[in-house]
Formats: structure tokens, C-alpha cells, sequence
């Protein structure tokens, strides 16, 4: 079954300029940079997997060294690493040293921001943040705020305050998992354009390939358990619209239900925007070729995408000598 997405699910903005957006302008909304096509980045939820060395990374890799094979494979990745603890400045540069010019990473504000005060007087943990990844500023994708399903509506100014409180030379995106932010109406509304006003991406979560695959193995049933379950609006509040996609275990069960994202992505890079997607998996182990996969079909429909990077041939001698 093809999981379709409704073009009334695409996002109109409020007829105001907004100089934190570049489409900002409701005469050129969409039309901004028609016939200068945009970066298309995919990636995956981390840059290390045990299933990978001999399968889609080289044989050979040496620990430490995962994220420098991961790099010749894919442009971007989720630091889900910085949710749960920040790392050393040293270890940061590091990530940077690895990675080609090109590459990003979509990190997440720590728990702490999020989650445990949900944006209020986080002043301190920001700059810890922002002070950590210093050596990784120049691969920034937009920097991920994701909320938990307890913010709701009745905070979306405290959203607002934090997101123009924070450093505006970095860009961010917004995932939220309350219901009432899916409603289809005016709270929704309300969301998208606050997002469009401070210039954040909307980050899209689309789990729904996973809830229709089956349950069988351990990772199956934890992400049957575990994921999110919401409704899915192809909305692009700003010039970065970011998805996140969750498929099935088999490989060849995805292209048709990434098949509309494919078609998304190709209108969005058209009309000038640089969506970046995220390819999971239950288990992630074919998640690489996966995210290639995906960048080849919208290469399909937007020829002047490049090629991609060569993937590394996994039993390449002398690769980490």
C-alpha cells in the first residue's frame, strides 16, 4: 500500500515579511528561487552501527574511526548523542576533522532544554551547548528542538521566547508530538507560522510505514512500542525542511512508502528550498543504502542534482593504514 501525502497538508504563509525568512516575501513564496535547484542531503539516525563494517562501511574500519567511513557514504546524520550528554570541545572537533565540507549534522538540544525544562530558563544549558559543539559550528544542520508530547499549545510562547532568544546564526528546526498540534486547524496554524516568523524548520516525523510493517523481531516490536504515531503534514515553514522517516526492516518494502517523499523532495528542491532526510529502520542495518537509495530517486526527477559520492568498497585495502 502507497501512503500518500495531501497537498492541503503543504504550508501557505501569513502575508507578512519576515527578514529571519528567506521565503518570507508571500509574492515569492515558493517562487524565490524557481529554476535554482536546491541541496538535497539524507542521512541516517547515527553514524555507527555494528552491522555496518563489512556491509556498507570497509571491513577494516578501526573504532573511533566510524564517522570518516559513514561521511563517504551520506551527507548528514542525527546527533542524537547530544540529547543525553554534550561532548568535550576536543571531541567535537574531531566529528568536524571527519567529515567532508559538505556534510551535516542535525543536532538535538540536550534533554535537559527539552525535556526537563522544557525551554524555560535554560539560559546556562544553552551556551554549555553551543559552547561544546564550537568545532562542528560550520557542518550545522538546523539544530534540532525536539519537544516532548507534554508541550502543547498553551506553550507556544514559551517556544517563540526561546527560539528568538537564541544565537541567530544558526538555524533550527522544531519537532513537536502533542496531538493538538496535528489538528489540521487553527492551533496547527498557529505553529506553522510561528515557525515561519523566527525562520525555524518544521521537522516532519513519518512513522507510518513502520506501524503497517510486521512485528517479529525485537527491534520490530520496540519501535512498534516506542515510536511516535502522528498524523503527517508535508509542511516547509522555511528553506530547510527536514524529515524523518521510519520504514520497515526489509529493504525492498520502502521505496513505496518513501514514494511521495521522493515527489516532495523534488518540488521542494525545485522551487530553491535544501530538504534534508533521515532514513530509519527498525534495526538501521541497511540504513545506509537505504538513504542512497532515496537520493537516487530524486535524482531521478531533478537531474541537476549531482551524483552522489562513491560509496566505499567494504573490503578496500589499506583504506585506515
Amino acid at each position: 500500500m502507497i501512503l500518500g501525502l495531501n497537498r492541503c497538508d503543504t504550508y501557505q504563509p501569513p502575508t507578512v515579511h519576515n527578514p529571519h525568512n528567506k521565503g518570507s516575501d508571500p509574492v515569492l513564496w515558493g517562487l524565490y528561487d524557481r529554476g535554482v535547484v536546491g541541496t538535497l542531503r539524507v542521512g541516517c539516525a547515527m553514524w555507527t552501527n555494528p552491522q555496518w563494517p563489512g556491509r556498507w562501511t570497509p571491513a577494516s574500519t578501526p573504532q573511533g574511526r566510524e564517522l570518516e567511513a559513514y561521511g563517504r557514504l551520506v551527507s548528514a546524520v542525527e546527533g542524537n548523542t547530544t540529547f543525553y550528554a554534550l561532548p568535550q570541545p576536543e571531541v567535537a572537533a574531531r566529528w568536524a576533522a571527519s567529515v567532508s565540507d559538505d556534510f551535516r549534522f542535525m543536532f538535538k538540544f540536550h534533554r535537559s532544554v527539552t525535556h526537563e525544562r522544557k525551554l524555560r530558563d535554560v539560559g546556562t544549558q544553552v551556551r554549555e551547548f553551543f559552547t561544546a559543539l564550537e568545532p562542528c559550528l560550520g557542518h550545522m544542520a538546523p539544530v534540532a528542538i525536539q519537544l516532548p508530547s507534554s508541550f502543547g499549545p498553551d506553550s507556544i510562547e514559551v517556544l517563540e521566547a526561546f527560539i528568538v532568544g537564541l544565537p541567530q546564526d544558526v538555524r533550527y528546526g522544531v519537532e513537536v508530538r502533542h496531538p493538538e498540534f496535528f489538528d489540521g486547524g487553527s492551533t496547527e496554524r498557529a505553529l506553522n507560522d510561528l515557525l515561519f516568523t523566527v525562520g525555524a524548520d518544521r521537522i516532519i516525523l513519518d512513522s507510518r510505514a513502520v506501524f503497517a510493517g510486521p512485528r517479529v523481531t525485537p527491534a520490530e516490536h520496540d519501535a512498534f512500542e516506542n515510536k511516535p504515531r502522528l498524523p503527517v503534514r508535508a509542511v516547509a515553514t522555511n528553506d530547510q525542511p527536514i524529515v524523518r522517516f521510519i520504514g520497515q526492516t526489509d529493504p525492498e518494502a520502502n521505496p513505496q512508502y518513501w514514494k511521495p517523499w521522493v515527489d516532495t523532495a523534488a518540488r521542494w528542491l525545485r522551487d530553491g528550498k535544501s530538504p534534508t532526510v533521515f532514513i530509519h529502520t527498525p534495526d538501521n542495518a541497511d540504513a545506509p543504502e537505504l538513504a542512497r537509495r532515496f537520493y537516487d530517486e530524486v535524482r531521478g526527477l531533478v537531474e541537476e542534482l549531482p551524483m552522489q559520492r562513491d560509496a566505499p568498497l567494504v573490503h578496500e585495502p589499506g583504506l585506515f593504514d
